[in-house]
């Protein structure tokens, strides 16, 4: 089983361009960097076939959305929190 690289309050930064056709990282966080709130743990991905060989760590990661969304106004502590898998994350 893979030990999970980040731990709660790592800042990760979310790779872009990682993967064609559908996957389950948004488009509008890549290249956005957030903080682990918390690992899940250890899940098959299933964007690999969810499989035991696709296990991987699952983290839940909290973005500031004025950092996301430049045009959203002023600085109102709103957040976007997701759950997102190890390899589309490095340590920022």
């Amino acid at each position: 089983m893979m030990a999970a690289q980040f731990k709660a309050g790592d800042h990760v930064t979310v790779r872009s361009n990682m993967a064609t056709g559908h996957h389950r990282t948004p488009a509008f966080v890549q290249g956005k960097t957030g903080e682990i709130e918390v690992l899940h743990g250890i899940f098959g991905n299933p964007d690999q076939g969810g499989d035991a060989a696709s296990q991987q760590p699952l983290y839940l990661v909290r973005f500031d959305q004025s950092h996301i969304w430049e045009s959203y106004g002023v600085a109102s502590g709103d957040q976007v929190l997701l759950d997102l898998y190890e390899h589309w994350l490095e340590l920022a």
